[in-house]
């Protein structure tokens, strides 16, 4: 489960506007850049369930990687690191992966 922080980070809005759209007060539309990085979480936390059980599914985002794309981050942290470019290479490896 991602925190509040992790969860605006990500969607790149405020804290106060992530509690608004989790509490379904946002009537607002998504920018571009936000509908970029809702195509790539969606990509990301839905994958690893094509992968893996459920229980590993959900930890998956959260886990520490070794690999050179993660360099030791999970995939939340390395996202919220690199920003929407990184956010859509992690993407693209998790559909790597299902293949």
């Amino acid at each position: 489960m991602l925190s509040a922080y992790e969860a605006a980070a990500l969607l790149g809005v405020s804290a106060s506007t992530w509690d608004l759209i989790r509490g379904g007060e946002w009537n607002q539309t998504l920018s571009k850049d936000q509908m970029t990085r809702a195509f790539a979480l969606i990509g990301v936390f839905k994958g690893p369930n094509l992968l893996f059980d459920q229980a590993m599914a959900d930890r998956w985002p959260q886990l520490r990687n070794a690999g050179p794309l993660f360099d030791n981050l999970s995939p939340v942290e390395a996202m919220i690191e690199g920003g929407i470019p990184h956010m859509l290479e992690v993407r693209r490896h998790v559909d790597a992966l299902k293949l």
